[in-house]
């Protein structure tokens, strides 16, 4: 049985898409269907069901999917232990994080990290949303909440802090805000309820219910430039607010919010060199970030 076509099988299975798995595998979507098919005609049966939303398994191909991730494993070990990887960190390493946190924080130093190592591939994937490690959208998922289950190793990376901020605009129109009773009657910016993809990010209900928003979005990047544009008071991290001189931060004593970031690796990757130099990075990248990510005497 051809161990390529079994490969593309196992990345259809996790991405549940033609075009997910294409990307991950650096092919084209046809490429993919080809293998299936392939693969398909080979075991006798079919493996997937075609969805309008994509591919899901069926009931053989979910048989089939814990006996490839074994051959997986095997594979993996065999080419961690190859004269060949030690020559140099070469491959694909695909990360997911946080939004701000990965355009911010991890943006720069990786690609720096990457300079130093000419044939490793970094790709970033700074998203307003949970990155999947169970589907393999990832190989290192950086995340708000660790993990409850799975063949993973998790390691809490580092907490943050964020504060309540308004511009110097904002508040020379709207009138200084001292205490939190002077949170009434103010324009707020915060997250869509609806579509939080973690209960982390539910900072204004330890402080404050606002009457009105001036803008919801999915994305702390906008958050932060609509603060910027003076359109209300936000809740923003502190490695990117901190860093604007036309923000303010209001009620230093009562509106502090520590969160913290847990990375995790799926357990049979773990050792693979590449893994291991990227995972090292990430955590010496976040110990000399530690004063941008919690400012001293900023913690709530």
């Amino acid at each position: 049985m051809d161990w390529d076509n079994l490969r593309f099988f196992l990345e259809l299975a996790r991405s549940g898409t033609l075009v997910g798995a294409a990307r991950r595998l650096a092919v084209d979507h046809t490429t993919v269907a080809r293998r299936i098919q392939a693969l398909e005609k080979q075991v006798g049966t079919a493996l997937f069901s075609r969805e309008a939303d994509g591919h899901r398994l069926t009931e053989a191909g979910r048989r089939l999917q814990p006996q490839v991730e074994s051959m997986e494993s095997a594979f993996l070990a065999v080419e961690s232990a190859s004269p060949g990887s030690q020559e140099g960190l070469s491959g694909l390493v695909r990360i997911g994080a946080t939004e701000g946190f990965g355009t911010v924080v991890l943006a720069p130093k990786l690609a720096l990290f990457a300079q130093a190592h000419p044939k490793l591939v970094i790709d970033l994937l700074a998203m307003p949303r949970l990155v999947h490690l169970s589907r393999r959208e990832a190989d290192i998922v950086i995340s708000l909440e660790r993990p409850a289950r799975g063949p993973v190793v998790v390691t809490k990376l580092t907490d943050y802090v964020l504060h309540l901020y308004a511009s110097k605009d904002y508040l020379a129109r709207r009138g200084a805000i001292r205490t939190r009773e002077d949170l009434r009657g103010h324009t707020f910016i915060s997250y869509v309820d609806d579509l939080l993809f973690s209960k982390e990010l539910q900072y204004l209900d330890e402080l404050y219910k606002p009457d009105s928003f001036a803008l919801r979005s999915t994305s702390i990047l906008a958050q932060h430039q609509a603060a910027l544009a003076g359109a209300g008071i936000a809740v923003l991290p502190a490695f990117i607010a901190g860093r604007d001189k036309s923000l303010r931060r209001l009620l230093p004593a009562e509106a502090s919010f520590t969160r913290t970031f847990w990375m995790s690796v799926p357990a049979e990757t773990r050792h693979l060199a590449r893994m291991q130099a990227t995972w090292n990075f990430l955590r010496e990248t976040a110990v000399a970030q530690r004063e941008v990510l919690m400012p001293q005497g900023s913690a709530g």
